[in-house]
């Protein structure tokens, strides 16, 4: 492992954040100046600019036309939505307090969020992601977001607060359109540039060490792309708009499972790669975190503090076990014992639990209401 690889890695991370927010600020100046109405912009920009770190370095993956290209992007799609629930919410929860979780999202986006995660669970059965089923991911988008935004046209103010700061009517006046062009130009200069610098960076220091690309997508990637979210979720939670900090990890994850995994498969030239190992461990992972999120986002649509506390308590027992297992560890069978016979049935008592509450508490006259 070299230093100019730490470096192109450290470099591409920055990148990609600082890139996703020009990105986004740009884009979504731009369009408000077109007469965009706010619901259009906060479905579309906003919500695609999260994830175009993960776009950036799924397609930059691809584009290097190697025999397991593919493989690191499903590991940064699929490290960058569990990462997004227990990292970013966990650490949001822990730091600013109880997050409140519109109804909504428990109703209509967890739900699909779910769904999504099994489908490329189903898709990834036969060890590959072809380019038919990512056309079904890509369509399966199409049609969320037209639905999405023709329901959030009935209830606009449902997230036009998501964007406030972004295309403030004050601002937009006072600003030149150049700078807005600016931003959007730059944003994408460095989106591409970060991409390739991550790739590179990661792709050499696992060949150095041995790793998988899989395994390197499921953590040094994953944490890097999800740097915007977990930057977002914390920073909205701290400033006191905690149905933000949801709203953003939960959208994310939708435009990863559809847009990142199915524009990559889309227009990748061989199917994507679906190692066993991310079927047997790393895909069920990703969909018991977000079957994990129902109960606990149920109980009185608020996740509280000592539950972030353990969601990034669980990410930490992740990351662990996935360093013992590309090490080899001596004591890795161990740690996997524990984990399944004692962390995991807990766990499901806990979540039980909060969700028998959570039914108990949406009865009641005094449980927590959100819009």
């Amino acid at each position: 492992m070299t230093v100019t690889s730490l470096v192109f890695l450290v470099v591409g991370i920055a990148g990609l954040v600082v890139g996703a927010e020009g990105l986004v600020r740009g884009a979504a100046r731009l369009a408000a100046r077109t007469g965009m109405s706010s619901v259009v912009i906060g479905l579309t920009v906003v919500a695609f600019g999260t994830s175009a770190p993960e776009l950036a370095v799924s397609v930059g993956d691809v584009a290097r036309g190697s025999e397991d290209a593919g493989a690191l992007a499903l590991g940064n799609v699929v490290g960058s939505n569990i990462a997004n629930i227990l990292l970013a919410l966990g650490v949001s929860a822990a730091i600013g307090g109880s997050l409140v979780v519109a109804a909504r999202i428990v109703r209509i986006d967890v739900p699909i969020m779910i769904g999504g995660s099994i489908l490329v669970l189903l898709m990834g059965l036969d060890e590959q992601i072809g380019r038919t089923e990512g056309f079904v991911l890509v369509g399966a988008l199409v049609v969320y977001l037209t639905w999405t935004v023709i329901a959030a046209r009935r209830q606009p103010e449902s997230i036009s607060s998501e964007i406030d700061d972004v295309v403030n009517p004050e601002a937009l006046q006072q600003a030149s359109p150049w700078i807005d062009v600016g931003f959007l130009l730059g944003g994408l200069v460095l989106l591409v540039a970060g991409s390739q610098a991550l790739v590179g960076g990661a792709t050499d220091i696992a060949t150095d060490l041995g790793v998988s690309d899989l395994v390197i997508g499921l953590t040094v990637v994953a944490i890097g792309t999800s740097l915007p979210e977990v930057a977002t979720s914390v920073l909205a939670a701290l400033r006191g708009e905690r149905d933000l900090a949801v709203g953003n990890a939960i959208g994310s994850n939708l435009f990863n499972l559809l847009a990142v995994l199915g524009i990559t498969a889309s227009i990748a030239p061989n199917p994507i790669p679906v190692a066993l190992s991310a079927l047997q461990v790393d895909i069920p992972v990703m969909i018991v975190v977000a079957v994990a999120c129902l109960p606990i986002f149920v109980n009185g649509h608020v996740l509280r503090r000592w539950e972030g506390a353990m969601f990034f308590a669980f990410y930490v027992g992740y990351i662990t076990w996935l360093i013992l297992d590309a090490s080899e560890h001596a004591i890795r069978d161990d740690y996997s014992n524990v984990m399944l016979f004692f962390v995991v049935p807990l766990t499901a008592i806990t979540l039980t639990v909060i969700g028998l509450q959570g039914r108990n508490a949406s009865k009641s006259p005094d449980s927590v209401t959100t819009k």
